[in-house]
């Protein structure tokens, strides 16, 4: 299989690694002013080991000279409508969207209409290191879905190469459940983590925090279920009993949330968290996160006050750091009527 990836972050490098891994052809496509020619793609797994694969480099459409039979987009959810953009010289070829949150398969579609596409959820959690190794901080995998076109073969395919290449998949039928449950797992300890810059399991410790937390899942899985979609189990990640226990009492549900808290993300920072602290340009993950729960709850003529408030104090944070101070002293803000 001939794959073009698009975006060698620590997701993309990891999933280029496995592929290249289990058998694929891997190209790179990268910015203009790179030089075209080979790469190595480099994770060490959470025992230790180092795997590596090479790679080819391409700049442009004229390093690519045979259509890929598939093109993996994993760039981040805000990049993403400038990386499909870049693919007119292959209108045919399938579509793999990899990206956190809900919005990047309906981009895909109608950037490309006429095109297979399939979704990809990761429950692999991944640093990247400044010499472009990637540490795979915690197993997961990667769910793969058809949201278009007759593609069962070559998800299954897919599915055969990633298992080969080291990285747990499985093919699951509905796509949008697919993608609503990793969000639920996106949700956990994120936003509040970024805003208030603490670690999700200080958050959970916390009776006040923790009732922030639950609101927002209990929002999401309203949503979900006025589309008729239904949580399920991905690669590595629990969303099924995630979901049972932010439906328990508090005093119940809380230990049970704090411990899956804890091993979630392999040590690494929340995903929102690690954007702000950064000071990267570019705009956070947010509204494809709490904010596609609020656009779908608008929608579906939902109301969904947390994730609403959680969305505007991440903006806030984002323009000015030192509001953290201030909602770590009125976390009530982030509640309906704070």
């Amino acid at each position: 299989m001939r794959v073009l990836l698009l975006g060698a972050g620590a997701v993309g490098t990891l999933l280029g690694r496995t592929l290249a891994s289990g058998g694929a052809e891997v190209t790179v496509l990268v910015r203009p002013g790179r030089v075209a020619g080979r790469d190595e793609l480099v994770t060490v797994d959470p025992a230790g080991a180092r795997r590596s694969a090479l790679v080819r480099v391409a700049v442009d459409r004229a390093d690519v000279q045979v259509p890929p039979d598939l093109i993996l987009c994993a760039v981040k959810a805000f990049d993403l409508p400038g990386a499909l953009a870049r693919l007119e010289a292959w209108p045919a070829s399938p579509v793999l969207t990899v990206q956190n949150g809900i919005g990047a398969e309906e981009a895909a579609l109608a950037a490309r209409p006429a095109a297979p596409l399939l979704a990809g959820s990761v429950t692999a959690s991944v640093e990247r290191r400044a010499d472009g190794t990637v540490d795979w901080l915690r197993r997961g995998g990667i769910g793969l879905a058809i949201v278009q076109g007759q593609v069962a073969a070559l998800r299954d395919e897919l599915v055969r190469l990633f298992g080969a290449g080291g990285l747990a998949a499985g093919p699951y039928p509905d796509w949008a459940a697919m993608k609503w449950s990793k969000l639920l797992a996106n949700l956990v300890g994120n936003a509040t983590s970024a805003i208030l810059d603490a670690d999700p399991a200080a958050i959970y410790a916390d009776p006040t925090l923790f009732a922030i937390e639950r609101a927002q899942l209990q929002e999401a899985l309203a949503v979900m279920a006025a589309q008729g979609l239904r949580p399920v189990g991905l690669p590595g990640a629990s969303i099924v009993w995630l979901a049972r226990a932010v439906g328990l009492p508090p005093a119940l549900g809380r230990p049970i949330l704090a411990r899956t808290v804890g091993g979630a993300r392999g040590g690494k920072s929340p995903s929102l968290r690690t954007h702000l602290a950064s000071g990267a340009a570019g705009p956070s993950e947010v509204d494809q996160l709490n904010g596609a729960v609020v656009a779908a709850g608008a929608r579906l003529g939902l109301a969904t006050p947390v994730n609403a408030a959680l969305v505007a104090a991440v903006h806030d944070v984002a323009r000015d750091p030192l509001r953290r101070s201030w909602y770590r002293t009125h976390p009530a803000s982030l509640t309906p009527g704070g």
